[in-house]
């Protein structure tokens, strides 16, 4: 079957959620994807952040296969060689104590809200979540309701006991902290929000603010972590450890898996049967998760993330001085966001039609989340095809 065919298939069964573009990919390897009429991109999306490692990287595959012959699910009620090897590294590498595997990210934000709660309770206050504006958490009730308002519409009523302040603010936040008040929700680097990092001494100062009111400081790592901003976790940016710190997305090299970690004095509040999860942690997605981040490890990815995103942002500011229509480049290592001068949905097809796949976000942002072990010469087809797109526009004005 050909885009077209598989397009017109998925309109007919699929319930309307997503505006599709009509490609269908069939095969992935590395940075590189092929669709259903055999056409190759350069995928600088990465499944939104997802593929670090790229597309069906061989040691995700092997674990994978290897896994799947061996064991793929039991129950929560037993433990496995996989959860157990995959907590103690997450553990190691993030500084917190305790893991909880669930799985996807909005999954892991409704977790981290839940045992905030429940300590909070425990320790005789509310529940209140504070969010910042601009923010992304997912899309179950909850998720929303930290979120934006465009995502909350027609779903009410919306979950009580949440609230959100400007990002990067830190005396609208003190001033809306109070008693009942069980946490505070942020990403150190805003993803759906337009690519926008925190800045230190903001997150130093809620660090702060949060010990000295007993609040909890809950990390959205989503998107941003597993060596997405050129170190494990973008909190290592800032020197600033969370209690709570959720994540997916990159955590299992493509298969589904999320987490929640948190340190001990949060564990402490939660006693059995608080939470649980059927699929969460099981031995497939384990074993796809520890060959992601050994693989991120061994080919040293992280400083890799750090020094691709420093030459691409060097190119783009190249760009920029020769086309009004950029505006400027932000994020941090392979988590960056071109800000443009109008919307970015006209440039995302264009780059598609030209082989790359990308996105816009926040109206007027265009995406870029590769593979972390993308390679410069794909990176420069790309400055290469933006340039002519560019151009083209320019002329066409």
């Amino acid at each position: 079957m050909n885009n077209q065919d598989l397009y017109t298939k998925d309109k007919e069964n699929y319930l309307p959620t997503f505006n599709r573009f009509p490609i269908a990919f069939i095969k992935g390897k590395g940075s590189r994807i092929w669709d259903a009429d055999g056409k190759e991109y350069i995928d600088l999306l990465a499944g939104i952040a997802v593929n670090n490692v790229g597309h069906c990287h061989p040691k995700v595959v092997s674990a994978i296969q290897k896994q799947a012959a061996e064991l793929m699910h039991i129950s929560n009620f037993f433990v496995s060689p996989q959860q157990v090897a995959l907590s103690e590294l997450l553990v190691k590498i993030s500084g917190l104590d305790r893991v909880f595997l669930s799985n996807s990210g909005a999954e892991s934000v409704e977790g981290a809200i839940k045992i905030a709660r429940r300590y909070a309770h425990k320790h005789g206050k509310g529940g209140k979540v504070i969010s910042m504006e601009s923010s992304f958490h997912g899309r179950t009730l909850a998720t929303i309701a930290t979120g934006q308002k465009k995502y909350q519409e027609g779903f009410g009523p919306i979950p009580t006991g949440f609230a959100q302040v400007p990002f990067n603010n830190l005396k609208a936040l003190e001033e809306a902290i109070d008693d009942d008040t069980a946490a505070v929700i942020l990403e150190p680097v805003q993803g759906e929000g337009g690519v926008i990092p925190a800045q230190k001494n903001y997150l130093k100062g809620v660090r702060k603010l949060c010990d000295e009111k007993g609040v909890l400081l809950i990390f959205d790592e989503i998107q941003c972590g597993i060596g997405r901003t050129g170190k494990w976790f973008a909190k290592d940016h800032f020197g600033v450890q969370p209690d709570i710190m959720t994540l997916a997305k990159g955590l299992g090299g493509g298969v589904p898996i999320g987490a929640f970690l948190c340190n001990e004095k949060v564990a402490s509040a939660i006693e059995f049967g608080d939470h649980g999860t059927t699929f969460g942690g099981n031995p497939l997605a384990a074993a796809a998760s520890i060959a992601t981040i050994e693989t991120i490890a061994e080919e040293g990815l992280c400083k890799q993330a750090t020094e691709t995103g420093e030459w691409l942002k060097d190119k783009i500011k190249e760009l920029i001085k020769d086309h009004k229509e950029l505006e400027s480049i932000r994020g941090l290592g392979l988590m960056l966001g071109i800000k443009l001068k109008s919307p970015g949905a006209p440039l995302v097809k264009r780059l598609l039609e030209e082989g790359i796949v990308a996105n816009a976000t926040a109206g007027n942002i265009l995406r870029l989340v590769p593979a972390l072990n993308v390679s410069k010469a794909e990176l420069q087809i790309f400055i290469e095809k933006l340039d002519e797109i560019l151009v083209e526009t320019k002329t066409t004005a």
